[in-house]
């Protein structure tokens, strides 16, 4: 199991993100008749045919509000980037197997029916998700006749990547907060996320919770911001809070301005170096080398505006990226201490 499968595992195994699941993003009536409050996790233990536990899934049941009968939520963590054409097969397979630990372990006595399992699968990946919904879309029809003996059963897919609810549920639902960050590509979009987590996340009973979010964001999402930010790679401090985490990468933005700062000048400086020495030999003149340098720095210098107005305000506008590529030192160095603080990219450029 890589390290996203057991970041997800260890936030899916609190009951708060296992019912926002559920209620935010399963839209059917029966969800209604839900208590959340009985959500208690399941650790079922059985092997598959290669002999390994499957000891990554996560197993909860939850009983229906007018009677003790209950229902089984089996969550299937897919953050991998591929899609897996028969995930219908591999579902029904994990339930048949989890009905006879229910039988093996005396859960299910003799005589007695099985409860109903819903399969969700939680889906990370970037690619879109084209795999059979139903094992019997699989199968080749059968001929007339047959058809009763064609075996069915669904699973539930849920897109952390792609599914809109995440941006339009009500405040405070945390898993809609876990898919927001998720899909982040901007440091400041980050910081909005935490600053709900934290408002939410604050009661006593929400603690380890609470950690679980710290945990996946320093060793997960951190490192993933950094490397899209073409930061230097370094060790990433333990945080155990999420406001630490804050203000980590509100810190963070002046630690990567710096960074691209000393990589813009040194590629302008090579770059003007190399125009010099060219237009030197042209032109037998010593001018082109020091004119080259000059032009090279201002180059840097505009490639560094341009990285850090698309690391806080996301795509720069064409119009924006021809007035940077125009902009002297002068204008550059107005425009540079403003990015950090300006509301809005058109404010970097008020005059």
């Amino acid at each position: 199991m890589n390290v996203h499968d057991l970041g997800y595992t260890k936030l899916f195994s609190h009951p708060r993100m296992v019912e926002d699941l559920v209620s935010g993003f399963v839209h059917e009536e029966w969800v209604t008749g839900l208590d959340f409050a009985t959500l208690e996790k399941v650790n079922p233990v059985y092997v598959t045919d290669d002999f390994r536990k499957r000891i990554d899934d996560l197993v909860w049941k939850i009983q229906w509000r007018d009677h003790a009968r209950w229902l089984y939520l089996y969550l299937i963590l897919e953050p991998q980037s591929t899609v897996d054409d028969i995930m219908a097969v591999r579902n029904d397979l994990y339930t048949m197997l989890f009905y006879q630990d229910l039988r093996q372990s005396g859960r299910i006595g003799v005589g007695q029916k099985f409860p109903p399992v819903l399969v969700i699968v939680l889906y990370n990946g970037k690619q879109r998700w084209t795999a059979a919904m139903d094992v019997a879309d699989l199968i080749e029809e059968y001929p007339p006749g047959m058809e009763r003996y064609r075996p069915s059963m669904r699973y539930l897919l849920v897109n952390a990547q792609q599914t809109p609810e995440a941006v339009s549920q009500p405040m405070g639902n945390v898993v809609a907060a876990l898919f927001r960050l998720e899909r982040s590509r901007h440091i400041e979009d980050v910081k909005r996320v935490i600053v709900e987590l934290d408002a939410w996340l604050r009661a006593p009973e929400q603690k380890e919770l609470r950690r679980a979010f710290t945990l996946w964001l320093n060793r997960i999402l951190l490192p993933r911001m950094a490397k899209q930010h073409h930061a230097v790679a370094e060790v990433i401090p333990e945080m155990n809070d999420l406001m630490e985490v804050h203000t980590m990468l509100a810190e963070s933005v002046d630690e990567w301005v710096r960074e691209w700062k000393r990589e813009g000048h040194l590629a302008g400086l090579m770059e003007g170096r190399q125009e010099g020495r060219q237009e030197g030999r042209q032109e037998g003149r010593q001018e082109g080398i020091l004119e080259g340098l000059q032009e090279g720095l201002r180059e840097g210098e505009r490639a560094i505006v341009l990285c850090v107005l698309t690391a806080r305000f996301g795509a720069v506008p064409e119009s924006i990226r021809a007035r940077v590529k125009e902009a002297d030192t002068t204008l550059l160095e107005r425009w540079t201490p403003r990015i950090l603080t300006a509301q809005s990219i058109e404010d970097v450029f008020l005059d």
